[in-house]
């Protein structure tokens, strides 16, 4: 009788510490699938911005991630549709089969050699590309979309 309280009293300590565990697992990523080390391997990403006239615009980029911060380059005409982003601060993420509705784009401009650096290291075209302008380097940030109203 007394093995069996034991026994069950460990049972009951292992279920409240997983779910403890599980717990702050989730606290520290408040939106389901954004975790930019697994995105490392995509080679591009898409953004969608929404201009005044034209409305929804899907732009593809390349992507850095550096110490677990998902990084972008922006050229001129992606700049320029940031500036003009009626939803800015956000935009819409696809990452692979992923998609996310709510992303901060924030400017990230002591990053600049970093990401440069890393985009030269991944992408060969990189050579030609990184003589382009590149007004805007920025962090992207995920951020937990509001729920529907009841």
């Amino acid at each position: 009788m007394k093995i069996k309280t034991n026994i069950n009293v460990v049972v009951a300590s292992a279920v409240f510490w997983i779910a403890l565990i599980g717990g702050a697992c989730a606290a520290n990523n408040p939106v389901p699938g954004w975790d930019p080390n697994a995105f490392r391997d995509q080679s591009t990403l898409q953004i969608m911005t929404i201009g005044p006239e034209e409305g929804e615009h899907w732009s593809k980029l390349w992507l850095a991630v550096i110490d677990g911060q998902l990084y972008v380059r922006l050229g001129d005409r992606s700049f320029g549709r940031i500036q003009k982003n009626t939803a800015n601060p956000y935009v819409k993420v696809k990452v692979g089969d992923n998609e996310f509705d709510k992303v901060r784009l924030e400017p990230a401009l002591e990053m600049t050699d970093k990401v440069a650096a890393a985009m030269a290291d991944k992408y060969f075209m990189d050579i030609l590309i990184r003589h382009e302008s590149h007004p805007m380097t920025a962090r992207l940030v995920a951020e937990p979309a509001p729920s529907p109203a009841k």
